[in-house]
């Protein structure tokens, strides 16, 4: 019967007489925690790093999303222009570079 109100004193005090098996297990597990996600953007390209001789993608400035606006020629440069073809004289012009 003592040991049945040793029971009970040991669960209502929160102590203990035998070793704590399952808090020794909890120390051993491992813990697992959220990390931020490296990305700024939404593109996975952003988590790449530059890779050498990778052509126009591993330069940034060549990308489309950095382009300048559209080249506007001088006005000497579009007074010295010869007139444009007609469509006739362009498909000849198929016609003749296809021929070879």
């Amino acid at each position: 019967m003592s040991s049945l109100v040793d029971k009970i004193k040991a669960k209502a005090t929160g102590k203990s007489s035998e070793p704590q098996q399952p808090q020794q297990q909890q120390q051993n597990e491992p813990s697992f925690g959220i990390l931020p996600h490296p990305a700024k953007t939404n593109d996975p390209r952003d988590l790449e790093p530059p890779q050498p001789g990778g052509g126009l993608n591993s330069k940034p400035e060549f990308e489309a999303f950095h382009a300048r606006d559209p080249h506007v020629p001088s006005p000497q440069v579009l007074n010295n222009l010869p007139p444009a073809k007609s469509r006739e004289e362009l498909r000849a012009r198929a016609q003749e570079l296809n021929q070879d």
